[in-house]
């Protein structure tokens, strides 16, 4: 019983002179760098705006934080507002996801109404 337990320890565990180090790195190929980004933007006030319009237009995807302009209903309808025309500009998609968050597309993505999980009861 012995003998076979020390045999064992060796099982898996290469001679010196049979262990050959390859460096994996090689056979990777380099990223490139992407077309479409998913910015993620807070829009506390509505002097953001402006930069958050930008994203679109360049073609990222945006997910936006409305949390900092609930209380003024005013500034929100016109921030909801001045996005839906930015979106329809490039021909983009755009949808509120939860209480909290409105997600804006670019032209050639399509924001699913449905939930995958989690739907109606």
């Amino acid at each position: 019983m012995a003998g076979f337990l020390e045999r064992l320890k060796f099982i898996g565990k290469p001679a010196g002179e049979d262990y050959t180090h390859i460096d994996l790195a090689q056979f990777e190929e380099p990223r490139e760098s992407a077309e479409i980004l998913l910015r993620v933007a807070d829009l506390n006030k509505i002097e953001v705006l402006p930069e958050i319009k930008q994203e679109v237009y360049a073609g990222n995807i945006v997910l936006v934080d409305i949390t900092g302009l609930k209380r003024d209903k005013a500034a929100l309808d016109r921030a909801i507002g001045e996005l839906k025309k930015a979106v329809d500009d490039v021909s983009g998609d755009i949808a509120g996801v939860g209480d909290d968050l409105v997600a804006v597309v670019p032209n050639g993505v399509k924001i699913d109404r449905e939930k995958v999980v989690g739907g109606r009861d």
